[in-house]
């Protein structure tokens, strides 16, 4: 007895109109990160369990790879899918040191697995895009700004609601916190990382029980957290705290530096911040922090992120340090589609149906879609040779602008049934309108239920 099969939680498939949504954002993507020089790699999608449990937090949610048959399992014991593309790209960096030229810019797209309780934007197979720069040994501020540009400039040019990119330095905060005689830095770092997900007043109470400050130093920590600004003017109001430390003065320049180095790229559909309370508590960034917003989707927290790295990869000679930003594709994309905000105008890549007159004349409408095919035009012949009607409407249910009218006497016709124009039309030299050449991601900006 055939049953229906059960969808898989956490698992997103996409119908072909919500893949051209994607693959377009990839398109897109690609394109602006191959136009600054960043070339394009893909890992395996297995690393070892000693590598992927460095990170602690994740330990819970890696997928073990093992075989059905246990006792040829040898020599796949021990190895678990990627949960993101850093861990993996760590490691390619180190295997392939001798055949990379630095500063090494690599662009990733690629799936990743991790087994979290699967919620509206999480999802335990996804597909993200990193770009990252490393160097041997040391690198240079100043990629720490050419990243966020490549991304601010990427994420501008893709047909979402408005996006903001949070920017702070872990220097920055970092230097307060020794200013002001905090004893543990790093436990203030991670205890103000928790303002997104609980009141300020609770987060002072945790600075106070936690991390040994003083009510007036809690105080200062929140007074700092509160900064924000879309331009440089953070750093004197940073300044007007009356905290001093070499290492705050680091921080505010880097961070100025990244601001207006992402001035070029802000937009109504696309603004810079510099977010003093971002702290991102994964402790193995080192300055620059980043994260991605998308307005009026703030219940998704962030669908991107990503800092500087001093210790990317290091094989006991050889240190290489990174800085990179990850954008959550699928995190973003599935969200918007599943509300009808996101979609392609077409559900097949055809922008033509060749008709069919009858059975016998097949082989003239294959010759009319092969000459239009020669033109790069996708197109597709009937199915059947209903009458012209149906195959108008068989057209229409599945976005197909154009419909032609083979002859294998007098001359060949087209109609846009949209408009209802009927044109003569020759089939080795007519090509539509290049906006009808491929499908289009088309936005809604009805309001949905969040």
């Amino acid at each position: 007895m055939s049953t229906k099969p059960t969808p898989l939680s956490g698992f997103p498939e996409l119908l072909p109109e919500q893949r051209f949504v994607e693959q377009q954002v990839v398109d897109t993507l690609r394109r602006t990160f191959e136009l600054h020089g960043f070339a394009g790699i893909e890992t395996r999608a297995v690393e070892p369990m000693d590598q992927l449990l460095r990170k602690g937090e994740t330990s819970k949610e890696v997928y073990v790879l093992r075989r059905l048959q246990e006792a040829d399992a040898g020599s796949d014991s021990g190895i678990g899918l990627h949960f993101d593309l850093t861990v993996p790209f760590a490691r390619y960096v180190l295997e392939n040191a001798g055949k990379l030229e630095f500063p090494f810019r690599r662009y990733q797209i690629q799936k990743a697995w991790r087994g979290e309780r699967p919620q509206e934007g999480r999802y335990r197979e996804f597909t993200q895009a990193d770009i990252d720069v490393v160097m041997k040994d040391e690198l240079p501020f100043h990629f720490d700004v050419e990243v966020a540009r490549v991304m601010a400039e990427a994420l501008s040019g893709l047909p979402l609601p408005p996006l903001r990119l949070r920017v702070n330095n872990r220097k920055l905060i970092e230097g307060f916190y020794r200013g002001i005689g905090a004893a543990d830095p790093a436990r203030v770092i991670t205890i103000i990382d928790k303002l997104d997900k609980m009141p300020a007043e609770e987060v002072g109470a945790l600075l106070v029980s936690d991390a040994g400050l003083s009510e007036k130093q809690a105080e200062q920590c929140l007074q700092l957290a509160t900064i924000s600004t879309t331009d440089t003017s953070f750093v004197d109001r940073v300044r007007a705290l009356g905290v001093e430390h070499e290492l705050l003065e680091t921080g505010l320049d880097e961070l100025a530096a990244v601001v207006d180095g992402c001035a070029a790229v802000r937009s109504d559909r696309f603004e810079v911040e510099a977010s003093l309370s971002l702290a991102r508590g994964l402790d193995y960034y080192t300055g620059t922090v980043f994260e991605i917003h998308m307005v009026g989707f703030e219940f998704l927290k962030s669908v991107g992120g990503g800092g500087r790295y001093d210790a990317l990869a290091s094989d006991g000679r050889s240190t290489y340090p990174g800085v990179g930003i990850s954008f959550g594709i699928s995190r973003t994309l599935v969200p918007l589609m599943s509300r009808g905000l996101l979609s392609s105008d077409r559900k097949v890549p055809s922008a033509v149906l060749v008709a069919l007159v009858d059975e016998q004349s097949r082989g003239a409408s294959d010759a009319v879609a092969q000459a239009l095919r020669a033109s790069g035009v996708p197109c597709e012949v009937a199915a059947t040779a209903q009458k012209f009607g149906k195959q108008i409407r068989y057209a229409e249910r599945r976005g197909i602008p154009y419909v032609w009218f083979p002859s294998t006497e007098g001359e060949h016709q087209v109609k846009d049934i949209r408009t209802g124009d009927q044109v003569v039309a020759d089939p080795a030299t007519w090509t539509p309108p290049t906006e009808d050449l491929r499908p289009r991601v088309r936005t809604s900006n009805e309001e949905k239920n969040q």
